[in-house]
């Protein structure tokens, strides 16, 4: 039998207390979805502290040798009611607040439980378990120790935690630049403490102050139909009064204060000075009417409660198991859960990740929270297993109640935080667009998947875009890389031009009459419509011609190049009204099941067509053997997109200073160019310095991120002095320079490669860059969106499983009854085989 002093004393140097920096995941384990709230609880280690769930606590040991662990298991305590009623579930906490994993805010987690805990040490390989009152038997110096230890993990906040505390605050507002020069017109109305109401439209409510003038008029109308009718923004864009404040919310502590032109809530210290210009005296008013931050609150609730999905009023029938497991929300990433569900419902995928899973774990780093590979493996075989894929429960008294169409589902926090780590956007809770993720998530795959099989290759395909100049009529074809399709929504095809006329003028007609909106009125727009837009000639008109040696105008078609395994289509509904207000087009799209894109396939220059050459301008005279003279300002536009600096160079020569667009087609279409990144070197020129390589030196930690892509130290230091420093210019760099730092480190490169290397399987012989085959398609998946706007509302993803449509809703996983398969925003098709 083992002593327990003598194991205690044997592990005691590896037990260490969390410093500033450490990350403790007390929460969740490296490989699986197991919490301390699963079976069997979960193991941190007291040395690195990872936690584990029990199938991977004996394979970390084995792999590190690390043998103390504080094993955590916490066990719901029945919910307790504070209300006066015995019965029904106890309200949630109001939001006070519009903000997310703040006090006062919408809270992420789904509900707030307490918690029984066990705390126990326990010592491998033997699985020695000493309770803490085990301790008080052991000598001082080293009970003092594991308790110090032990409190100390537990104190700390966890690396979840950490994550949820880059809390979104939407009501953080600035002082407006009129705050101390407003102008205010002398004899201005007194305004009385109450009876307001809007001097256009007699509206008594939502209702706001001009602190220029003094005029009291409505505020704008919300997109569900109800505010005001728009006069207040009205007086503003006939006046330029800037600055106009909420009545009804003025009270001793402040008011809603908005300024038009900065377009925002502002601050405005001065406020109690400005209302008195007007005899108001808010040291006596009382709030009477809901602060805007209050509305937006409301708001919020209530798409949460409606879930914004067209199939919300169905009983809709639960699905659990293998392949339908939810996912929680972790505060605004359902864009998140509704893109990784399809990705996962790819047969590529699967393959390279969750069959491999094994693999990958056994050759993780020694944080293997943050590998890529690790991470995707665990995301997708916690979707695929059906291990997680259980009803949500309750405990309420001694009995455990299901909670109806809600399951368990797993929390892919370290997915989330390793994915969008030094993201200006994936990093927060805010919502995201679900397009901008996906590809995202497909460049990270490229940078993990770099001498190793690729699923994204049944993504990609190629486009062929042709450009003919109308002066010479000689055309240039260039062809790039793609992974979505976008087609344009073409409004001027709907199909219902008289019916939407009629909405629109009794949409008019009942704002002018104060009255609810008619029901609303979709265009409806044929998919064939959006394809022959995508298709149509687009018309250059600042195009350099090498064959006349001037700008002309040109033509330019795309077409497929090839046609890739899997087809996936954005829908480009969200656009730029004539204010550059951000807006949705609500439209319905009769996007079909089945789909032939063979007429659309490019066929490359045709016998009666002829090239435009590819010559420079004349920038440089024989006579002046000297520097051309290039537009520095296009130049460092197109390196700050990530391209060569030569190569800018290069474009801005050979395209004769016509502009950053011309310079670009030229980039595009010369980026498979051998001497793509070589220095421009003219006749009789001297070559340019190469890039410095003084200055400060690269970062550790960019150097170690770099590493950590797959990339040896020699290539993160160069990419860095490169971009003076700069890690996300430096990532772009690299990349675009990956031919020829392949064949410098030929012969060593497998020297200093980290993590993304040792999982990599040996790639079979060389290929083409995309796959090909026929353009015939049928739909299998498609992410709707609910809101006005990318950055709020909802998505959902429909998924063809088992020959039926499946919606998955976050934690709601059920058969779909009516799929709105015309109102979604990204497709999927996979390629249907001959």
């Amino acid at each position: 039998m083992v002593d327990v002093k003598d194991a205690l004393l044997s592990v005691l140097p590896t037990i260490r207390l969390p410093r500033a920096g450490d990350r403790v995941h007390k929460d969740e384990c490296a490989f699986s979805f197991h919490t301390p709230e699963s079976d069997g609880g979960l193991y941190i280690c007291m040395n690195t502290f990872l936690g584990f769930g029990r199938p991977y606590v004996e394979k970390h040991y084995n792999k590190t040798g690390q043998r103390a662990f504080l094993h955590l298991k916490r066990t719901p305590k029945p919910k307790s009611d504070d209300s006066s009623s015995n019965t029904g579930d106890p309200p949630r906490k109001k939001p006070t607040r519009l903000a997310i994993g703040m006090e006062g805010g919408f809270d992420m987690c789904d509900e707030q439980c307490e918690y029984e805990e066990e705390l126990k040490l326990v010592i491998l390989p033997e699985f020695l378990e000493i309770q803490r009152d085990g301790l008080l038997e052991l000598p001082e110096m080293v009970r003092d120790r594991v308790s110090s230890a032990i409190d100390a993990i537990l104190a700390a906040d966890s690396a979840s935690r950490k994550q949820e505390i880059q809390a979104w605050d939407g009501e953080v507002r600035q002082v407006s630049k009129h705050a101390f020069s407003l102008q205010q017109l002398e004899g201005a109305p007194r305004i009385p403490p109450c009876g307001w109401k809007c001097s256009v439209c007699d509206l008594r409510e939502n209702l706001w102050l001009n602190m220029t003038d003094g005029a009291i008029l409505c505020g704008r109308r919300y997109f569900d139909g109800s505010g005001g009718n728009n006069h207040a923004v009205q007086h503003y864009r006939e006046t330029g009064y800037p600055m106009a404040v909420k009545l009804g919310t003025i009270t001793p502590d402040g008011a809603d204060v908005y300024s038009y032109d900065e377009d925002d809530m502002v601050l405005d210290p001065n406020l109690a000075e400005h209302l008195a210009h007007f005899g108001i005296d808010m040291m006596k008013m009382q709030k009477t009417d809901k602060t805007m931050t209050e509305l937006e609150i409301d708001m919020n609730q209530r798409i949460g409660e409606w879930e914004l999905i067209q199939e919300s009023g169905v009983q809709l029938q639960p699905l659990y198991g293998s392949g339908y497991t939810g996912i929680r929300n972790l505060g605004n990433s359902c864009y998140l859960n509704s893109t990784m569900q399809v990705v996962f419902s790819i047969p590529a995928f699967l393959r390279k990740y969750v069959e491999r899973m094994d693999q990958i774990f056994h050759k993780a780093p020694t944080d293997p929270t943050q590998d890529f590979s690790t991470q995707v493996a665990k995301l997708g075989h916690g979707l695929l297993s059906g291990e997680y894929s259980k009803p949500a429960t309750e405990k309420e008294g001694e009995e455990q109640k299901v909670r109806p169409g809600i399951q368990d589902g797993i929390a892919p926090r370290m997915f989330k935080s390793l994915i969008g780590k030094g993201h200006p956007e994936f990093s927060t809770n805010r919502q995201q667009d679900a397009q901008e993720f996906f590809l995202h998530f497909i460049n990270m795959v490229e940078r993990n998947c770099r001498s190793s099989s690729n699923p994204n290759e049944v993504f990609r395909f190629l486009v062929e875009e042709k450009i003919k100049c109308l002066v010479s009529q000689k055309v240039k074809y260039t062809q790039r890389v793609e992974y979505i399709l976008q087609l344009p929504v073409p409004m001027e095809a709907a199909l219902n031009k008289e019916e939407l006329a009629a909405y629109e003028q009794a949409r008019q007609q009942a704002e002018q009459d104060h009255r609810p909106p008619p029901e609303l009125v979709r265009a409806r727009i044929p998919f064939t419509s959006c394809l022959e837009a995508f298709a149509a000639p687009e018309q250059l008109d600042e195009f350099w011609s090498t064959a006349v040696q001037a700008k002309s105008t040109a033509l330019k078609t795309s077409r497929f190049a090839s046609f890739p395994d899997y087809l996936v289509i954005q829908i480009k509904k969200f656009t730029f009204g004539l204010d550059w207000v951000p807006k949705k087009l609500d439209v319905s799209i009769d996007v079909p099941d089945e789909l032939d894109l063979s007429q659309f396939r490019g066929g490359g220059l045709q016998g009666d067509e002829e090239e435009l050459p590819d010559v420079a301008p004349p920038l440089v005279t024989p006579d002046e053997p000297k520097a051309p003279m290039l537009d520095e300002s296009v130049v460092t536009q197109l390196v700050e997109m990530g391209f060569p600096a030569e190569a800018c160079r290069k474009a801005v020569y050979y395209t004769g200073n016509s502009g950053a667009e011309a310079a670009m087609t030229w980039v595009m279409s010369h980026m498979d160019d051998p001497d793509f990144a070589h220095p421009l070197v003219l006749s009789g020129v001297s070559a340019p310095p190469s890039v410095p390589t003084g200055g400060d030196p690269p970062s550790e930690e960019h150097i170690a991120t770099i590493i950590s892509m797959g990339f040896s130290q020699e290539q993160a230091v160069k990419a860095l002095r490169s971009t003076n420093n700069s890690l996300e210019r430096a990532v772009d760099w690299i990349f675009s320079h990956i031919d020829d730092l392949d064949a410098e480190a030929a012969m060593d490169l497998s020297e200093g490669r980290s993590a993304a290397e040792s999982v990599s399987e040996s790639l079979p012989a060389a290929g083409p860059r995309v796959k090909d085959g026929n353009g015939r398609y049928e739909l299998f998946a498609f992410i709707s969106h609910m809101g006005t706007s990318t950055m709020c509302g909802h998505y959902v993803c429909h998924i063809k499983k088992d020959g039926r449509w499946v919606i998955y809703n976050d934690q709601k996983v059920c058969a779909s009854e009516k799929p709105p398969k015309d109102l979604g925003y990204i497709y999927f098709y996979q390629r249907v085989q001959s």
